[in-house]
């Protein structure tokens, strides 16, 4: 999509003083900078975002370079300005899908202000990440914000903070790593190196705060980018704006960043279907997500193009595979009986000896609206599989706890759990409940899904 850089400026005349506004930019009036706290869901911050006076929730995303809007409902009243029919392209093998686009928008994050913005809006109902992570996503955004800010990431406390440039001074710390970004066509990428166990290679990825993965790299034999025959799962990988993207998933011996160095770090190959390599950077090699920016507190600079960055306590943490096979969504919610304890009215009686009052309590149930998590995705050489589990499996509870209880994170927290480690899942099918009981297995046990 390309950038319309037509500004427009506008003068605004209040209380004997005056400011300008260009077109498509955000501004903060009086502030130096504006803290704002996200929600962190499988690796991806999540930002309020008001668009037109309605708050929505979006996906903060270096990886897109216009926002897009794909989860709207009934409950959703957004007043849409100058539209016009677009076509946006994304990962996945179904190519271009059909969008409106709205200009002359007015967003809002904390308190910077963006007028004149363009929105992308996608209507096809397929295009919702919010069953995947269990959480409301109305969208993502990315270059609008990081263009007129510093954005600083602070994955260990969960808040963005957007710095004016102008006044925006890099941390002197010694603790502190800069390396140089490159923005291409509104995205940034940056060099590392990868240990691949029988080489090492220098790349450039693109930085995308909207994956959830470690690692992507197209697979490239001329350049040596290949994954390990003997240590590779195919596997879905995600969910694209295009369909959903299927690949390879493996581990690369090292990766490094400046002077930091992680060890035996996953990376995902997608299969060539999902990337229209045409449509890439011819440059880029793939990209870095979520799982290793998380072990980092970052300062984004599109401006002055650098990176600011240093470790946090996610640094040391492994990198782990979701070793069930099994990917679950939210998938509506179900009434469920709770128990509660309420004091009988006519219940009390008054010792006065020892000066207290005894309240008796009777039981009583009322109905909850509770979370209702299905299965989507079911790696067919896992154990889960052979013990009978199948798609489309209601999960009921799992080693025991109701998932109604747990959020999507937290049980997806126990998937990736060790191998050999127990799992008993107690799931509803065609109205009957079942339950499987079986343990963790490798997620390399097995280059190819057995039939």
């Amino acid at each position: 999509m390309k950038r319309l850089y037509a500004y427009i400026i506008l003068l605004f005349f209040c209380l004997n003083s005056w400011f300008v506004i260009a077109q498509g930019q955000f501004f903060l009036k009086d502030k130096v900078s504006e803290k704002i706290n996200f929600e962190f869901a499988a690796n991806l911050i999540i930002i309020p975002l008001e668009i037109n006076g309605v708050e929505l929730s979006f996906v903060l995303d270096t990886g897109v370079s216009k926002p897009i809007l794909f989860n709207l409902t009934a409950n959703d009243s957004l007043d849409l300005k100058n539209t016009k029919t677009f076509y946006l392209h994304g990962l996945g093998a179904d190519g271009k899908i059909e969008a409106l686009k709205s200009s002359y928008n007015r967003f809002k994050i904390g308190n910077a202000v963006g007028n004149n913005q363009d929105l992308y809006v996608v209507f096809d109902t397929d295009i919702n990440f919010t069953p995947r992570l269990g959480v409301v996503v109305h969208g993502i955004i990315g270059y609008d914000v990081f263009k007129d800010f510093v954005v600083e990431i602070n994955y260990s406390s969960k808040y963005i903070r957007l710095h004016k440039p102008e006044l925006f001074k890099p941390k002197t710390s010694k603790k502190w790593r800069t390396i140089p970004l490159e923005v291409y066509k509104s995205k940034p990428y940056l060099g590392a190196e990868i240990d691949f166990g029988y080489n090492s290679k220098d790349v450039k990825l693109l930085v995308d705060t909207g994956s959830s993965d470690a690692l992507w790299l197209f697979e490239n034999k001329t350049k040596g980018i290949m994954p390990n025959d003997s240590l590779f799962f195919r596997d879905y990988l995600g969910k694209g704006l295009s369909g959903s993207v299927y690949g390879k998933r493996s581990k690369v011996k090292g990766f490094q960043l400046s002077s930091f160095n992680l060890k035996n770090v996953n990376v995902a190959y997608p299969d060539s279907v999902s990337v229209d390599t045409n449509k890439i950077y011819k440059e880029r090699d793939g990209s870095v997500g979520g799982d290793i920016l998380k072990r980092f507190n970052l300062f984004i600079d599109y401006n002055n193009k650098k990176l600011h960055f240093k470790k946090n306590h996610y640094y040391k943490k492994p990198f782990t595979y979701n070793n069930s096979g099994i990917v679950l969504e939210y998938n509506g919610t179900m009434f469920v009986k709770e128990e509660i304890k309420i004091p009988k009215t006519d219940g009390y009686s008054l010792n006065d000896e020892m000066n207290s009052v005894k309240i008796d309590l009777s039981f009583s149930h009322r109905m909850l609206l509770k979370p209702m998590y299905r299965v989507v995705e079911l790696r067919k050489s896992s154990n889960a599989y052979a013990s009978g589990l199948r798609v489309g499996d209601i999960l009921l509870s799992i080693n025991g706890k109701e998932v109604y209880n747990l959020k999507l994170n937290e049980i997806n927290e126990i998937l990736h759990g060790k191998t050999g480690r127990p799992i008993k899942l107690k799931v509803e099918r065609n109205g009957e409940v079942k339950t499987f009981r079986f343990k963790l297995d490798n997620a390399f046990k097995k280059n190819e899904p057995s039939d």
